[in-house]
């Protein structure tokens, strides 16, 4: 368990709802404590947040940019898709965790090139980086998404092909290990369905819900940091870890949010590269997927980087929100586990 101790990591996107929280798990020792721990993003204006956070101050000084550089957390402006900025800041770097992504649907719709400069051409900046340097870097983690899984929008098209990416980097650059995690909607994070339900339940709002067959999977913070912990403890190279997490209709979340409080769910129709389920790992992965500590294992999908011959597939079909749906009453608990701030809300209305 204590594999990081003393390592040097990166965090891209490391300013983000899932960074920030990786971010806090690095630094309290669970898996050792590292020497350094680098936060790369494009928003400077979260970095200096999330320092004076880390520092325990309300305002800056001239002094804190420096005085922050000596510390175990240090912060370095940058985008994936600057190869010399990226490189720069891996030179010194033993493990990787891969986060940065223009991960709004809609958005990367309407911006799909965009889409396609972060999500993949990032992911390829950090591949070429280690081989054409031969950095010291042993293991890069990249964060996907269900949305990966049989993808119909642009934000999935250039997830799957930044696992791709990833995965097939292990052919090129012998001593790294690239792994990749795929999870679903993160519970209270940034952008997500169940703040604007919130927002809108204050302000006795009627609650906004694209169609009413829609179902999500859904996860805390915390159980998507599990999964990154699990993939850079026990993964092998190339391999995906998926977490085993709850589904739910998007209208049931409505409803256990609502409580008491009576509000009418209005259907607004399906927006731009939405999708009605979501897909965890697809019919045609799940013959190549096994069981491993509580999580499912995607193996690569070169068969030259598996080391697993002989198993028997951990599932039959596809994983799919669709499927066992969870109650409004389970859901008001794992609404309530998942976050503090909707811990409150649930009680105070």
């Amino acid at each position: 368990m204590n594999y990081l101790e003393g390592k040097r990591i990166l965090v891209t996107g490391g300013t983000g709802s899932l960074g920030q929280t990786l971010v806090k798990r690095l630094l309290s020792g669970e898996l050792g404590r590292p020497s350094k721990i680098t936060v790369f993003s494009r928003d400077e204006a979260k970095q200096h947040y999330m320092r004076l956070d880390y520092m325990h101050r309300k305002t800056a000084t001239d002094d804190v940019i420096y005085q922050n550089s000596q510390d175990v957390l240090n912060f370095r402006i940058g985008d994936v898709r600057d190869f010399p900025a990226l490189l720069a800041s891996m030179r010194q770097t033993d493990v990787i965790f891969h986060a940065a992504a223009l991960k709004q649907v809609p958005s990367c719709e309407y911006f799909p090139f965009e889409a396609v400069m972060t999500n993949i051409h990032g992911a390829a900046n950090i591949v070429r980086a280690i081989r054409e340097n031969n950095l010291p870097v042993e293991k890069v983690v990249g964060i996907s998404t269900d949305k990966a899984c049989k993808p119909i929008n642009v934000m999935g098209m250039t997830k799957a092909l930044q696992e791709r990416v990833l995965i097939e980097a292990n052919r090129d650059c012998p001593n790294t290990s690239f792994l990749c995690v795929r999870y679903g909607n993160v519970i209270a994070s940034r952008g997500s369905i169940v703040p604007l339900f919130v927002e809108q339940i204050r302000n006795r709002q009627p609650l906004t819900v694209t169609l009413e067959e829609m179902t999500r999977f859904l996860l805390s913070l915390d159980k998507a940091v599990d999964t990154v912990f699990a993939a850079i403890l026990t993964g092998k190279r190339g391999e995906t870890f998926v977490p085993k997490v709850a589904a739910a209709r998007i209208t049931d979340i409505a409803k256990s949010l609502m409580g008491e409080i009576e509000l009418p769910i209005k259907f607004t129709g399906i927006r731009p590269g939405e999708k009605v389920h979501e897909i965890m790992v697809s019919e045609e992965e799940c013959f190549r997927t096994t069981e491993r500590d509580g999580y499912f294992v995607i193996l690569p999908v070169l068969p030259e980087l598996r080391d697993e011959q002989n198993f028997t597939p951990a599932l039959t079909g596809e994983y799919s929100s669709k499927d066992n749906n969870i109650s409004i009453e389970e859901l008001k608990k794992l609404l309530g586990e998942s976050s503090n701030e909707i811990a409150r809300f649930l009680v105070d209305k």
